[in-house]
């Protein structure tokens, strides 16, 4: 009897562990315990496919067990590329997924990122993650509800949005909202306000929200990203010196290009790349944000980035901007590899500074010019045009500034201005140059009449280009051709602000060469001090509406023509456009070739919507 009694409290006992071991709640995990135990990258995402590493780049760490944290509601990442932020963001996903079931919504700077975003990240991470593949099912599969842009899994959903949808914004309670790349979002989605208080509002319901907000920052005072890193703890990953001690983070300033070291900003001894990224690291905070924990990484930790490799990304840069004085290339590299926001300089010119810089030319065209372009601005009773030559660095000379008086509804004022258009410019030594290209604004009051002007040149085979103007940060100067006309006249769409961000950094440019601008005191040129109010009639600020919106835009000094701006702007445009072969046009002008007589005898018909490689013009 004892040993039947023994016998039915052990199968008790077994029983209860059994029913113990279902009912009882998982291990608890955070997003990095659970991404070592069962992550897989995949092969087409990842230059290392298999399983994860957390300590592969041991700073990911603190940041993905934040969001596992009941104790902080919103994670910041300010970031440079190179540093596996889109993989911090799957964890995150994977994990409310398989340990933490929840409604999520991630929200995408477009509809096209947020489609790209699914197909080419999330749904290789799905299959490649056992954990994950039972319990989404394919958007393809028969019996799926899912498609590439809401996915259901037991106790949650992920809907993936672009932040212009305010659709997309409007429905479903969410408990985790993770904002990728915030800093590419629309000021408002659709009609609707700001995407992120948009999303906000939907977390309303769940006092275990999590707000996670990542991205690359863009221009200071601007950034939405570094307006929430600056209201959080900013921390900074910070390594430990292999001499004194001192816990620091990766700085560009201490950089040593030479022997690829940095120095310790305590004892002043410089290590290799290998020897700081061999010590251990930790996440010092600057601010005192106790439920926002916000993270400010560079590509200076990144065990996928070289050090060697992001000294010639900033030399190319570097070069770039000597050679054509444009930005661009430094404040991606500022975006992109430090992970901080690009600070404006040079938002606007004094016109005394450029009147009391000019210069005599003793010939139409001065030496050193190669090439010249025109721009064409179309008013109600003239066109404006202006001459300008060019060089290798986009070393500029103002040629001529001419206005022709005329009635634009008539046939002969465009006649007269295609005359004008093709008068030949002479240098000292009586060889001379044609205009090798021109570009015209077609969005004044008589746009069908330039169009059709445009359809002439065409069938000529003139290098006379119809432009459209496009505002608003983020275009490049030649954005994109357009055939979309009543004629099936191409026409390119300019990113006129990043024209006039250039226009002013050369403006600024104070050394003769690269980027600089010469400009006539011949009165006949007309380069005066009304030209020079209105070239320099703009100036960048960042402005402010009522919601508290930043935007970056150019105003209008008051009272000022700003034609003499956009003209430039349009004449800096075809060059571009021609992208001459700097190398040949020098040698055929030493040779004293007029090519451009011989390219009128000379003239092969490019096919439609092409730049050419290097216009030998």
């Amino acid at each position: 009897m004892d040993l039947m009694k023994k016998k039915i409290n052990y199968k008790t006992l077994c029983l209860f562990s059994r029913i113990a071991k279902v009912m009882s709640p998982p291990p608890k995990l955070t997003v990095s315990q659970w991404a070592d135990e069962n992550r897989r990258l995949s092969a087409e995402a990842s230059a290392e496919p298999g399983r994860w590493n957390t300590d592969r780049a041991p700073y990911q760490r603190e940041i993905m067990d934040a969001i596992s944290d009941v104790s902080i509601d919103t994670v910041v990442v300010m970031s440079s590329s190179q540093v596996g932020k889109t993989e911090l963001v799957l964890n995150m996903i994977g994990y409310c997924v398989d340990y933490d079931p929840s409604p999520i919504l991630v929200m995408q700077p477009t509809d096209g990122m947020a489609q790209a975003f699914s197909k080419d990240r999330l749904a290789p991470m799905i299959r490649d993650t056992p954990v994950l593949k039972g319990k989404i099912s394919d958007a393809k599969s028969r019996d799926s509800e899912n498609t590439i842009l809401h996915k259901k899994f037991p106790g949650g959903h992920i809907t993936i949005v672009g932040a212009q949808s305010a659709a997309g914004l409007a429905s479903r309670p969410i408990r985790i909202l993770l904002c990728d790349e915030v800093d590419r979002y629309p000021l408002s989605a659709g009609t609707e306000g700001d995407p992120i208080k948009l999303a906000e509002k939907r977390t309303n319901t769940f006092w275990n929200r999590k707000k996670i907000y990542v991205s690359t920052p863009t221009i200071k005072g601007m950034s939405r990203i570094e307006q929430e890193y600056n209201d959080s703890s900013m921390e900074e990953w910070s390594v430990e010196c292999p001499a004194c001690g001192t816990y620091q983070p990766y700085e560009w300033e201490r950089l040593h290009f030479q022997d690829l070291t940095m120095e310790c900003v305590e004892c002043r001894e410089r290590f290799s790349e290998q020897e700081w990224k061999a010590q251990p690291g930790k996440w010092i905070a600057k601010g005192k944000a106790i439920k926002k924990r916000g993270f400010h990484l560079n590509e200076m930790a990144s065990p996928w980035k070289h050090w060697d490799e992001i000294i010639k990304d900033f030399k190319d840069a570097n070069e770039h901007y000597k050679k054509t004085r444009s930005v661009e290339q430094l404040k991606v590299f500022q975006n992109t590899s430090r992970g901080l926001p690009w600070e404006l300089k040079g938002q606007g010119v004094e016109e005394d500074k450029i009147l009391d810089r000019r210069e005599k030319y003793d010939a139409d065209i001065p030496n050193g010019v190669l090439v010249l372009t025109a721009g064409v601005d179309v008013q109600d009773n003239r066109f404006e045009i202006e001459v300008v030559g060019w060089r290798n660095g986009y070393e500029s000379w103002g040629i001529q500034y001419h206005t022709i008086y005329c009635d634009p509804e008539k046939e002969e004022s465009w006649s007269e201005l295609e005359n004008w258009l093709e008068q030949e410019f002479y240098f000292s030594d009586g060889n001379s140059l044609l205009i090798a290209a021109t570009c015209i604004d077609t969005g004044g009051h008589f746009t069908d009449n330039c169009y059709k002007f445009l359809k002439k040149m065409e069938k000529k085979h003139k290098r006379i280009y119809g432009i459209k103007g496009l505002g608003g940060s983020g275009y490049p100067l030649i954005y994109k051709k357009s055939t979309n006309t009543k004629n099936g006249v191409g026409i390119f769409i300019l990113g006129v602000d990043q024209g006039k961000e250039l226009i002013m950094a050369r403006l600024n440019t104070e050394e003769v060469g690269p980027g600089y601008c010469h400009f006539p005191s011949n009165p006949e040129r007309n380069y005066d001090e009304q030209y020079m109010k209105g070239l320099t009639s703009e100036k960048r600020v960042i402005s402010v509406n009522k919601k508290g919106e930043s935007k970056l835009e150019w105003i209008k000094k008051s009272g000022v023509r700003n034609e003499p701006l956009d003209i430039r702007n349009y004449a800096t445009a075809a060059v571009q456009i021609l992208n001459p072969n700097w190398e040949s046009l020098q040698e055929k002008i030493d040779n004293g070739i007029n090519y451009m007589k011989q390219s009128k005898q000379k003239r092969v018909k490019k096919p439609r919507g092409r730049v050419g490689r290097g216009v030998e013009v």
